[in-house]
Parts: structure tokens; C-alpha cells; sequence
């Protein structure tokens, strides 16, 4: 029985409604009530979590609010910086907290956290990741990263859910990166945050249902991906299920690299918006039909990079203009789909940073969404220090290096050496850089972890995902392997989720392999209308790496039309 999404008024409505979902036991486990009186339960966990609850040297954690909030129903912003981020998914009532985790260094900010505790508690709890360089709070009531729209909120479905901020906000006029300088705050951003938020809540929910969870998951995409890769390989024992959307996983590399492709632009290396959607053309006439169907979708980029060179787009001698490419913009493409070669050591031996893919180079921008245009080539020719019209690599990689490798705000990073900063980038490096492929704890504790990379991704790399899984295959062994982690591609999608079928519930398969041992089967991706009942357009099979979608005839937008194949 569901708790009906309507506003509660008065405590015995909610001590009722409470009591009845737990009887429920027709669609999972009982259901664990908030107390006898809701109110008066939730209110009580205003109460501070000492720093002996925290498994990290850490301050207190005090209560800011501990709030009854009333159940709200689904609504679709008309614009968002992700498709799913225009979605507020229906909630029941439930318990807001909000707090903190004191510093230990008094010059460092405090990490603000949030937890959502269900009238009818599942048993279970969720553990979202941030984005970007974080700097606002994760409340913890999205939707999973790719889920189906039409899927309730693991907080609808009797989860506990909760979120940070990292431990530092984003200030007006200053650069995101600018919290690195502080080291405690850094630490919290690489990984400290993370673990002390998880330690809270497993805390507060011991408070408020009287045990602990039975099951802990940790789902994240692009950095909150790096952060539950970061969990697996830091913290093993404290995470059943792990999902990690589109990781920042090989975080060093990727901001030298970003930081490489944008400098590959400056002068006659910039590709106008009209160069953008040339190259995407191309590649689609290159490429689209090879998986058997010509639906503007590259589903193997692999083959694809070998077909596609964009020296055929060089202008002829004497000629410019939209419509061709310039040797500094051919070589610019090139550079993009290079890999980025360290010349210091990085941590776990990882020695570059590959290139990236193809496919998806006109995807529309607005925000994080989109391809070339929203990452790598912007608007606006790059300018130092960068402007809004630039691409996002652009802006994230010069601040890095600015903050957290040189600590120097005013670098011109057009003149950065990595072999000047050689200590530097070892210890940021040993921070940041989620590439240890040693899982064997997390695997012995019988924790799952699925993977998900983005063919059409060009905030990262989808190949640094891929190397990481041949990398955790080559310490533990294939067999071994299979019996834990996954790793899926979806072709044509961008960091975020367009261009083509991206969301599936991977929660719900992260969770029937975690609880019942049942390996993910049968998953497929759909591309959804942004309306209810969020119809879905077309669909794929999710495809286990290397395998890609190959069209076998039928209905175009159906997945049973496609096979995944070598």
C-alpha cells in the first residue's frame, strides 16, 4: 500500500498512513514506520551525531532543521540544464533533515548535508553524488542518474535518500575551483565528504527507525560517478551497490587533457558552430548506416574512429570559409581524439588519458547538454580567463589547473608545464584520481557495481571508463569480475543524457543483483518525451562492453530490432 500523495494534516493521519504502509508487504520487504507519531520522531532527530560516529577524524554533525515535509506531485519544468533535471518526480511525505559536519581546520568550510526519511522506510537508502565541481547541496530527491522518467523516486519507493554539497558552497564572484586552495576542503571534495555524510545518515536512520539500513547504495554521474568509484575502491565495506554514470573517473587527466583541447582552438583551431554541425554530417554519412540502419546514431564509434578522418574536410589550397576545415582545425579535431600523454606520475600507474570518441559532434547545446558546441568548442573562440560563450572542458580545465595544480588564480595556462608541478600533480593525483583497480574488499563483501559510459560524451572520455574495466580485469581476472561489476555503453548519447536512448533503471537492476543475486539481463535504454506520460520515442538494447546495437530488421523503434554484437 502506498501512502497516497496528498498533503497530511495532524500526526495521527501520519502515524496511521505510517503504520499501514509497513503491514504492506505485498510489493517487498515490510515497511518500517517513522515512529507512532511522525512528527514528534522526526522532530527528535534534531538532536547532533558525535564525531565518534564517523568513521574519519571529523567534527560534530549538528542538526540545522528536522521537518515534516508534505507529499508533492510531478512537475516538468520547460527548461533544465539536463532532460532529467526538468523532471520534479512525485514524493510522498516524509522527514527533511538538514545539517552540518564541523571542520577540523577552522579556515575550511563546514559540509552541509541532507537527508530524506520516508513515513514507511523500505529498509534500504541511496546515496547520490554531486556534478561539476559541486559547491551546492544534493537534496536527494531526483530521480536515479538515467533512470526512466516515468519510474518513481527511490524516496516514493520507501528509500532513504540523501546528498551533500562536499563540503563547500560556491560563492558569487569566484571561480568553482577556488575551494581547492584550502586543503581540508579539498580532501572533502576528493573523497572525505562522501564517507562522513554516509556515516551521519547511517546514524540518523538508526535514530529514527531504531536499526540500520539493510541495504546501502551509491548512485552518481560525471563527478558524483567519480564519487562512487571513489567509494568502491576507498571505502569497500560500506556500499552494497555502486552506479556510476559517465565517472570523471581519471580526474587528472582529464583536466590537462580538457585544458590541451582548448588551447588546440585558440587562433585558426577554433571550429565555428556551422564547422561543428560539417563535422557531424560527415561522420553521420561515414558512419550511421554500418550498424545496418541509418537513424543518425553512430552505435559502434569504435569502427567509426577508424573510418572517419577529418583531413577529407581540409579546405583546398586558396579556399576557407564554413564549409571546409583548416590544417589547425583538422589537426584540432585530431588533438581532441588523441590521447593526452603524462609527463609526471600519476597515481595507480596510469600513464595518459585517451582520446575521445566520435558521433554526436552537433548534439544541441543548452547548459550541460550537447556535444562540441556545449564542451569543447563553445560559442566564442577561447579567451583567457574564459567567458560564458566558451566550452565547459575549457573553463573546468584552465580553473583546475589553475586551483588545484599551480594555486596560482592568475596562471596563464597557455604557459603551464606539467613538469613544473610534478609534487603537485602526484598528490592531487593520489586524491582526485579514481583508477585504483584493485576492487578485491568490495568484491569479497559481495557488493555489485555497474558501469555506464556514453559513446557521445565529450565532457569526458567514455575510453577512460573502458580502460579502467580492462585495467580492474587485468588485476582480478575476467571471471572474477563478472561476478561484481558490469560495464554498459549507450552510442549516440551525450554526458547528460540526449541524442539518442539513454535511460533505463539501474537502480532497480543494481538492486535484484545486490539483494537476490540476479545479474543484470534484458536491459534497454529509451529516449522518452519530456511530458507525461512520458511516451517512449524509440528504445535499444544496453549493450555489456564491447558489444554494440546492430540493427536485424523490424520496427526501428523497438529494441527487439536490434541484437548486441561484435
Amino acid at each position: 500500500m502506498a501512502i497516497p500523495n496528498t498533503v497530511f494534516r495532524g500526526g495521527a493521519m501520519l502515524a496511521a498512513a505510517a503504520l499501514l504502509a509497513a503491514c504492506d508487504t505485498t510489493s517487498g520487504p515490510q515497511r518500517i514506520p517513522l515512529g507512532s507519531n511522525p512528527p514528534v520522531a522526526c522532530a527528535a532527530l534534531a538532536a547532533p551525531v558525535a564525531p565518534s560516529a564517523i568513521g574519519l577524524p571529523s567534527g560534530a554533525a549538528s542538526i540545522d532543521s528536522a521537518t515534516l515535509v508534505p507529499a508533492s506531485a510531478l512537475a516538468v519544468a520547460e527548461r533544465g540544464p539536463t532532460p532529467a533535471a526538468r523532471i520534479a518526480p512525485a514524493l510522498p511525505a516524509h522527514c527533511k533533515v538538514l545539517g552540518r559536519i564541523a571542520p577540523l581546520d577552522p579556515n575550511a568550510p563546514p559540509i552541509l548535508f541532507q537527508v530524506n526519511l520516508p513515513l514507511a522506510w523500505n529498509g534500504r537508502s541511496v546515496q547520490y553524488g554531486g556534478g561539476g565541481f559541486n559547491g551546492t547541496l544534493i537534496t536527494g530527491l531526483a530521480l536515479v542518474p538515467g533512470a526512466r522518467f516515468d519510474q518513481p523516486a527511490p524516496l516514493a519507493q520507501g528509500y532513504v535518500t540523501y546528498g551533500t554539497d562536499s563540503g563547500h558552497q560556491n560563492v558569487a564572484g569566484q571561480p568553482p575551483q577556488a575551494f581547492a586552495l584550502n586543503d581540508e576542503a579539498l580532501v572533502n571534495f576528493a573523497h572525505a565528504s562522501y564517507k562522513k555524510v554516509r556515516d551521519v545518515a547511517v546514524a540518523l536512520m538508526q535514530r529514527a527507525y531504531g536499526q540500520a539500513p539493510q541495504k546501502l547504495y551509491f548512485v552518481g554521474s560525471s563527478e558524483g560517478g567519480r564519487e562512487a568509484l571513489t567509494m568502491a575502491q576507498r571505502y569497500p565495506q560500506d556500499f552494497d551497490g555502486i552506479f556510476s554514470r559517465v565517472p570523471v573517473i581519471h580526474w587528472t587527466g582529464l583536466q590537462h587533457a580538457g585544458t590541451r583541447n582548448g588551447i588546440a582552438t585558440f587562433g585558426e583551431g577554433w571550429l565555428r558552430p556551422a564547422q561543428v554541425q560539417l563535422v557531424h554530417d560527415a561522420v553521420l554519412a561515414a558512419c550511421d548506416a554500418a550498424d545496418g540502419l541509418a537513424d543518425r546514431v553512430v552505435s559502434n564509434p569504435v569502427a567509426c574512429l577508424q573510418r572517419f578522418d577529418p583531413a577529407a574536410l581540409r579546405c583546398a589550397a586558396g579556399t576557407s570559409g564554413t564549409n571546409c576545415l583548416n590544417d589547425a582545425q583538422v589537426q584540432a579535431v585530431r588533438t581532441l581524439r588523441s590521447p593526452w600523454r603524462s609527463p609526471v606520475p600519476l597515481a595507480n600507474g596510469v600513464a595518459e588519458y585517451p582520446g575521445w570518441g566520435i558521433g554526436g559532434e552537433a548534439t544541441p547545446a543548452f547548459a550541460s547538454t550537447g556535444g562540441w558546441t556545449a564542451w569543447w568548442t563553445g560559442t566564442a573562440a577561447p579567451t583567457v580567463p574564459p567567458q560564458p560563450a566558451n566550452g565547459i572542458a575549457w573553463f573546468y580545465g584552465s580553473g583546475a589547473l589553475q586551483y588545484f595544480y599551480a594555486r596560482d588564480p592568475s596562471l596563464d595556462v597557455r604557459n603551464y608545464r606539467a613538469e613544473n608541478f610534478a609534487a603537485r600533480i602526484a598528490a592531487v593525483s593520489q586524491l582526485m584520481d579514481s583508477t585504483n583497480p584493485d576492487l578485491s574488499a568490495f568484491a569479497a563483501r559481495g557488493s555489485k557495481l555497474l558501469m555506464l559510459e556514453h559513446m557521445a560524451d565529450y565532457a569526458q572520455s567514455p575510453f577512460a571508463g573502458i580502460l579502467y574495466h580492462e585495467s580492474v580485469v587485468a588485476r582480478m581476472g575476467r571471471d572474477n569480475v563478472s561476478r561484481f561489476m558490469r560495464l554498459y555503453t549507450a552510442p549516440g548519447v551525450d554526458h547528460v543524457g540526449s541524442g539518442a536512448p539513454a535511460n533505463v533503471d539501474m537502480l532497480a537492476a543494481l538492486a535484484d543483483w545486490a539483494e537476490r543475486g540476479r545479474a543484470p539481463a534484458g536491459l534497454q535504454l529509451a529516449e522518452q518525451e519530456l511530458q507525461p506520460p512520458f511516451r517512449t520515442v524509440r528504445a535499444r538494447p544496453l549493450c555489456e562492453w564491447p558489444l554494440w546495437p546492430r540493427y536485424t530488421g523490424g520496427d526501428a523503434a523497438l529494441a527487439s530490432s536490434f541484437q548486441c554484437s561484435r
